[in-house]
């Protein structure tokens, strides 16, 4: 997909009217992720990172930068950038934050709420956190916009089956609440262009 400006432009004008649906669950514990987008080659790109198998939660999935809410962090949004800098590297100002996306609620315990963010400049110089990444994964978005891209399904979770959702790229899976954010992100923004 050409035309990475149109797109960001498009993804802009989206967030910048968008209300979010917000959840309150008091037994779940709350969380910040960023969807951090740059231009590379003429078109948007999103940067993941595959966990590595040391973490605590969600061992070696591919999944967006971000994590638990910390007592310290003035907000989620706070905890979406500091999370992102101690997993990759990028530091707060140098993301221009464009919104927030609909919270999900993971069926591991974690209320998460989405930050959609672009970086200020480009080539960045990412620094992966040997802790937590075992690998930054680049994706072209167009690449995930497209629905023959996405795989759906059932899942056996303790005594029931619940819905999948699967993006594939290259030999990534990307699964759970990330493709859940992703799908819920990208049916919104179509919608919203008509």
């Amino acid at each position: 997909m050409a035309g990475g400006d149109s797109l960001l432009q498009q993804i802009r004008d989206f967030l910048a009217d968008y209300q979010p649906r917000r959840f309150s669950q008091d037994e779940a514990i709350p969380a910040g992720v960023l969807l951090l987008l740059y231009e590379k080659a003429d078109e948007p790109y999103i940067v993941l990172t595959r966990r590595t198998d040391d973490v605590e939660h969600h061992k070696g999935e591919t999944s967006f930068p971000g994590g638990a809410f910390d007592p310290e962090d003035d907000d989620l949004l706070t905890t979406a950038l500091r999370e992102t800098e101690e997993e990759i590297g990028v530091r707060p100002e140098d993301v221009e934050v464009l919104g927030q996306l609909d919270d999900i609620v993971t069926i591991t315990g974690f209320l998460v709420s989405p930050f959609v963010g672009v970086l200020r400049r480009w080539p960045y110089p990412f620094a992966a956190s040997a802790e937590e990444v075992a690998e930054l994964v680049e994706v072209p978005l167009g690449h995930l916009m497209d629905e023959r891209n996405l795989e759906r399904g059932a899942r056996h979770y303790g005594d029931r089956w619940l819905p999948f959702l699967s993006y594939n790229y290259g030999n990534h899976r990307i699964w759970g609440a990330t493709a859940r954010i992703f799908k819920g992100f990208f049916d919104n923004l179509a919608a919203s262009r008509g």
